[in-house]
């Protein structure tokens, strides 16, 4: 793994460090997101166009790429997939001229996404934006391979933009051929692999397919607030516009201070690194849960994972019950019923898909996650009738019976649940 990054000298940028940067970002930092693409996922295939510092906008955070993209957006049927990231909720909301069309992902079928489906909702719906993310928040499920090329292809033709939110790419397990190995050779046993529409953009000046990605997760620096936007030159230009008024941009010392973190030999050592720690996090957790009596599969990415609870009895079969029982034990999971995107609440919730699952992540250091795993060990011994806090099973902090107040509890779950 690469050295952490201690320190930071100011003064080897000058004294110009401490100005306001461009609200597209620093050209050394943009330049070198594009090499670090065309170097990881572009290289081996001549066909494909190489990104410039002009394809990249940098923006503070992944919220604010976001927010750029939402506001140059103009009147538009919005189509995202069921179950996604919740943000997705506040910023298919504050946009009004947005109209968001949802889709619900059938489990059965492991959520996965087809895109002949896609394309008759683009016809069918007049979509004109599609926004998803890749590897999918909460499932952990990954489209790569054919499929993301297939993908993309919708972008190329021209119909429909896709805004693809990549923050999770380097949370691979699964080293297949589909998967883009650091040496660009597809070996089955190397690690290090990472999943990014960009391996089949030919030429994104051309094409209306639109990344998001950052320091965030990948590179463990969230509060950094380094992210940034890759699409055609002409977005990037009005995403600089509205930049201006929307945020800022992003810090300047940072962005400096960024540019080497994006050299290709380190993010090679970084990825190895990162997914062998977080495949033994990962298989730890699984396997104790399915020791619980879950029937829980492994995630092919993210760090997540997207806990069926239908098998258990009422009332630990719901993923508020079960998330109350949680916080009784200190841990914290997400019911599964945030990931279910509602902007401006038009829908009823009450029968969502969603109420069976919680999200678990073991992003936590291992430690911890042995604490959070016998919390939950705790609440599934509960079920058994001679255990003594059976009959509180389901009470949480509000009489069962009590349906005005189970109305206002759920939302204020929902509103707890967006800072969890």
């Amino acid at each position: 793994s690469s050295e952490l990054l201690k320190s930071i000298d100011l003064q080897q940028y000058g004294d110009q460090i401490h100005e306001y940067a461009p609200t597209t970002g620093v050209k050394e930092l943009r330049q070198a997101v594009a090499t670090y693409y065309n170097d990881t996922f572009r290289n081996d295939n001549s066909e494909l166009k190489p990104f410039t510092y002009e394809n990249v906008c940098i923006v503070p955070g992944g919220r604010a790429g976001l927010t750029r993209i939402a506001s140059v957006i103009g009147d538009a049927y919005t189509g995202y997939q069921l179950p996604d990231y919740t943000a997705y909720e506040q910023l298919l909301t504050i946009f009004r001229r947005i109209v968001p069309i949802p889709t619900h992902l059938d489990s059965e079928k492991q959520y996965k996404l087809h895109v002949d489906r896609l394309r008759q909702e683009i016809r069918g719906r007049g979509l004109r934006v599609v926004l998803m993310s890749n590897p999918r928040n909460p499932t952990g499920v990954v489209i790569k391979g054919q499929e993301l090329d297939e993908l993309v292809s919708v972008g190329r033709e021209g119909n429909c933009t896709l805004i693809l939110d990549e923050f999770y790419s380097w949370y691979i397990y699964d080293n297949d051929d589909d998967a883009k190995t650091p040496d660009r050779g597809d070996s089955k046993t190397s690690s290090g692999n990472a999943i990014s529409a960009a391996s089949y953009i030919r030429d994104i000046n051309a094409e209306s397919t639109v990344i998001v990605d950052g320091l965030t997760k990948g590179f463990r620096k969230p509060g950094w607030r380094i992210a940034w936007v890759v699409g055609p030159r002409e977005l990037i230009a009005a995403l600089n516009q509205c930049g201006g008024y929307l945020d800022g941009g992003a810090s300047h010392p940072l962005q400096m201070a960024a540019v080497p973190l994006l050299d290709p030999s380190r993010t090679r050592q970084d990825r190895a690194a990162l997914q062998k720690h977080f495949k033994h996090k990962r298989d730890f957790v699984i396997s104790r849960l399915n020791q619980m009596g879950f029937k829980q599969k492994a995630s092919s990415g993210t760090f997540y994972v997207w806990l069926n609870l239908s098998h258990l009895p009422e009332p630990l079969n719901s993923g508020l019950v079960f998330f109350e029982e949680c916080l009784r034990e200190k841990v914290i999971v997400v019911p599964g019923v945030f990931f279910d995107v509602n902007p401006s609440h038009r829908r009823n919730l009450m029968n969502s898909p969603c109420h069976h699952y919680v999200r678990l992540s073991f992003g936590p250091p291992l430690e911890q996650l042995q604490r959070g795993l016998e919390g939950i060990e705790h609440v599934i011994n509960k079920l058994k009738e001679t255990h003594p806090e059976n009959g509180t099973l389901g009470k949480g902090y509000i009489g069962s019976d009590d349906q005005s107040k189970n109305s206002k509890h759920l939302a204020a779950i929902s509103v707890s649940g967006a800072a969890i």
